[in-house]
Order: structure tokens, then sequence, then C-alpha cells
């Protein structure tokens, strides 16, 4: 396996093209892609994409939300977008909300981010990112005449651990999730829980290439794994009946 990162793409704006962008760029530097690559996007330039970057200045705070606010210390403004992306809030604390997104993921501020973008403005994740990346999928095989797997990513903290990981948020043309249960070990031992969030794992190798900050690279091509097949992202989810957590 070895990956290439695609780091030439114009900056992004509302009702862009993902996918004519990124084929563009990847045959400017001369790279084709080739049946079973892996084509890990960045959530970031997708929602700048789908037009999901919003001004602050044009939300108009609740109750609720200025109430969050004093107890968060966050712009009320801010809280507000929170509220409207997420099912249910589940902690609030000093600088942070955990939330229940309408996507269906929990992670810190229903994923709503302010970096790398201009100021008094937020991003709000993709509406529905396994969508979205059937559509960059669908048009990168028309221009190459491949089959691919594309996922859509982003960078989440996890309990009681330090540092982000990379999370898939949406997928197509690859298993998501691999799942080992009724295989055996070296010691014949039959698995009876074992399955592996593949997509994840994919997406944190990305995000380590990709970076936090400055780097731009919001593209990164995963070559010489066999991950092909049918899914998506959401069927990574955990029912709250299944969770330990809750």
């Amino acid at each position: 396996m070895f990956t290439i990162p695609l780091g030439n793409l114009p900056l992004i704006k509302k009702g862009d093209n993902l996918g004519k962008i990124i084929s563009t760029a990847l045959k400017s530097k001369q790279i084709y892609l080739t049946s079973g690559d892996i084509v890990v996007v960045t959530e970031k330039i997708v929602s700048k994409a789908e037009g999901r970057v919003i001004n602050l200045k044009t939300i108009l705070p609740t109750n609720m939300a200025y109430e969050l606010s004093g107890i968060t210390g966050k712009d009320p403004r801010l809280v507000e977008l929170i509220l409207r992306e997420s099912q249910e809030i589940l902690r609030a604390g000093n600088n942070f909300i955990i939330s229940l997104t309408n996507q269906g993921l929990i992670c810190a501020n229903a994923g709503i981010d302010q970096s790398n973008v201009k100021p008094h403005h937020a991003k709000l994740l993709p509406i529905n990112s396994d969508k979205s990346a059937l559509n960059i999928k669908c048009i990168l095989e028309k221009k190459f005449r491949v089959d691919l797997g594309v996922i859509i990513i982003d960078s989440v903290g996890r309990p009681f651990r330090h540092g982000s990981v990379g999370l898939a948020l949406g997928c197509s043309g690859i298993t998501p999730l691999l799942d080992l249960r009724g295989e055996k070990d070296i010691y014949r031992n039959e698995l009876l829980v074992t399955q592996v969030a593949i997509a994840d794992c994919l997406a944190s190798t990305a995000n380590i290439i990709m970076g936090e900050a400055a780097e731009k690279i919001p593209v990164v091509i995963i070559r010489g794994l066999n991950y092909k097949g049918e899914g998506q992202a959401s069927d990574l989810l955990r029912s709250k009946t299944e969770d330990l957590f809750r």
C-alpha cells in the first residue's frame, strides 16, 4: 500500500464540482487513477462546495443558545448552529458541547468548525456524506474509466483518549465494515465479536497526510489495498440500545 497526496486544488467555493476539480488536479500532476484506488477527501472542501459555510452575523440565537453560551463560554450564534445541527445535546461544559448530530454522529460541537474559513464564519458537516461520496465517485470513474472507492473524512476526538483521529463520514465503493465473526485465529478459536472499521482505518491513514493546519492537502489517494465492496459510512453507526457508553 502507498499513498498519493493531492495538494494543488484551488480554494473551493459554493457550487464547485469537486469530482471535476479533483480530476483536473490529478491530470495536471500526471496522476491517473487505477481500479481499486481509494480517493479520500476531507469534508471541509465537500462542505464548502455544498454551501455549508454560514456567516455567523446572519444567525439569531434562541434562549437555549444563550443559556448554553453561558455554560460553555461559546459565541451564542455558534451555539445556535450547534443546536440546529444536533438531534440531542449530551454534555456541555467549559468550551465544549458534545452532541448527537443530525447525521447520527456523536462528536464535539456537532462537527462545526471555524478553521480554514473566513472570519465570523462557521463550516457545517455535509448533510449526507454517503451521497456526496457517491457523487464524487461517479464523476471520477467516468473521467478515468476505472472502479474506485471514495471516502469523505473528518478528524474527531475519542472518549478517554488525547488527540484526534480520522473518521469516515461518508463512503462509496468500499467495504466500510469488515465482519470477521466466524473466522478462526491462529489457535483455531472462533472470532465472536470482531468487526474492523475499514473506512475509519483508511480515514486515519489519510488524515495523517492531510494534516490539521495549513498543509493544504485535501485529497489523498490510497493505492494497493483490496477493499472494494458495497456499503455506506452509516453502516458504522451503532444504535443507542447497543452502545455501552449511553
